[in-house]
């Protein structure tokens, strides 16, 4: 497209009410990549991602319960003993504004050593999930039998399927 002098301002006066660069791509009869090109070449000022705005209202519109602590006066008297806490009641927990995805668990690998084989055996989450624990072959995390399963040459996989 040929920008015009005229088109260059249209496109800087709808980039500075704020419309999408679909909306100005629409209202000038132009694609919203050539929209997007030409305000990165004009320099005009980046607009902040849709996504973090959506969080920003999230988080702006929920606000954050504060709690308080209790400070009790410390008392120059003998030391009193130590009693055992009390087992305190499950707090209910607060439900967020907007669902958020679980975060993603960690867990340690548990190898019994350095040089054992790392191939997982049966369906993980269930209690009869465990690792193989032959000896790993040299420079593999695998053993021997586990090796000639995981590492298989593309050719010889092309042969399988023919």
């Amino acid at each position: 497209m040929d920008w015009s002098a005229e088109a260059i301002e249209q496109l800087r006066a709808l980039w500075a009410e704020g419309h999408s660069t679909a909306e100005i791509g629409r209202r000038m009869g132009i694609s919203k990549n050539a929209v997007v090109g030409k305000a990165h070449r004009l320099h005009l000022p980046a607009r902040p991602s849709p996504i973090q705005r959506e969080q920003a209202a999230a988080s702006a519109a929920a606000p954050r319960p504060v709690v308080a602590v209790a400070v009790a006066p410390v008392a120059a008297s003998a030391p009193r003993p130590v009693m055992p806490a009390a087992p305190r009641p499950p707090v209910p927990a607060m439900r967020a504004a907007a669902p958020s995805a679980a975060p993603a668990v960690v867990r340690p690998f548990p190898r019994s050593g350095a040089r054992t084989c790392c191939w997982p055996i049966g369906e993980p989450g269930t209690p009869e999930f465990r690792f193989c624990t032959s000896e790993s072959f040299a420079g593999k995390p695998y053993c021997l039998e586990h090796a000639s399963i995981a590492y298989v040459k593309a050719r010889d996989r092309r042969e399988d399927a023919a």
